[in-house]
């Protein structure tokens, strides 16, 4: 049979929320042997290990979101999630993922083995919830068609311009329709008063988050740069695109200037995942896109990725649901409708 080429895509912080409490359990109880050296590492670091989170009988906001534990929680079910697809049915052409999601990308690429991988998301997350400062907020770009909207764009612009009058703001990430600015806590304050109201929910300030992807985190770049070694790093086994679009090969990776950029550009600058998944489409030419779990919060940005390079005529929401009815181009790990399509 032949497979299917496929690109697997990483969630960032955000994904693990109430509705995902059990997901390791409920979806990985026969893989336990996986997240038990997950759990390991985390135990080593002194960090609460993630089957134990996900256990617990109600979801707290103030132990499952703060950066180390959802991290973790992040990291195990993503990377089991990825084990988990059906290696006989799909040929895993290239990975990448949004902001957290690439260190998994480097762990499932193979540029870190496991282990190295849960080392550094759990060093990465804990010295973020305890060195980060500032924090994000989310506004969209596009219409309810998830189309551009100019007038949205402008808003944006104007926005970032003003802040920075009273205070530090930028552009942390660009996630398909959806913009996560982010900034000090004066900027901050500015652009939820100039950014008008949308959607009935933004802008809104992400809870627990710090002001990743600028460099208000010049400093938590530095000292993860000489926490975390280029040793760490192999040549990847895969394909990995990273926050500016840029590939990673198996002959094409200099170890150090992989390590110079995870954790430098990576953490103090704008991190554009809707250029990375372009290039995905567009130099790897997909069957498939795969979004491990837990949750599912990327699908709607992918999606309008998808509308706005017009991929396989997609040219709006409505477009983009009837295709996935008919037949998936998106398999969300997380939402169980879709999930057996990868298994």
């Amino acid at each position: 049979m032949t497979k299917e080429r496929a690109i697997v895509v990483f969630p960032g912080r955000g994904s693990y929320g109430a509705p995902e409490l059990g997901y390791l359990k409920n979806n990985h109880g026969s893989r336990s042997a996986l997240l038990n050296r997950f759990d390991a590492v985390i135990a080593r670091n002194g960090g609460v290990p993630a089957q134990e989170l996900d256990a617990r009988e109600s979801f707290s906001p103030s132990i499952h979101l703060p950066g180390r534990n959802a991290s973790n929680l992040i990291y195990a079910g993503a990377l089991a999630d990825f084990e988990a697809i059906n290696r006989d049915r799909f040929e895993i052409v290239a990975v990448c993922g949004n902001s957290l999601g690439w260190y998994m990308t480097l762990a499932a690429g193979g540029a870190l083995t496991l282990e190295n991988g849960a080392h550094v998301v759990d060093s990465m997350g804990h010295r973020m919830e305890t060195e980060g400062t500032g924090g994000q907020i989310l506004y969209p770009l596009v219409d309810a068609e998830w189309r551009r909207d100019e007038g949205r764009i402008a808003a944006v612009k104007d926005a970032l311009q003003k802040a920075n009058t009273k205070g530090r703001a930028f552009f942390s990430i660009r996630l398909g329709g959806i913009a996560v600015l982010a900034g000090d806590e004066a900027g901050l304050k500015s652009m939820l008063e100039t950014l008008p109201k949308a959607d009935e929910r933004y802008p809104f300030r992400l809870p627990k988050h710090a002001a990743f992807h600028t460099p208000l985190l010049d400093g938590v770049s530095a000292g993860a740069k000489e926490a975390l070694p280029a040793s760490l790093f192999t040549p990847p086994a895969i394909p990995m695109i990273d926050g500016r679009g840029a590939i990673w090969t198996k002959h094409g990776t200099d170890i150090e200037t992989l390590h110079e950029y995870t954790f430098g550009a990576q953490i103090t600058e704008t991190y554009d995942f809707s250029k990375s998944v372009e290039v995905a489409l567009k130099e790897f030419a997909p069957a498939r896109v795969i979004l491990v779990g837990p949750g599912a919060s990327l699908g709607p940005p992918v999606g309008q990725i998808l509308i706005e390079h017009r991929w396989n005529g997609v040219r709006s929401k409505t477009d983009f649901s009837a295709m996935q009815q008919k037949s998936p181009f998106v398999l969300a790990m997380g939402r169980p409708d879709q999930r057996e399509a990868a298994l």
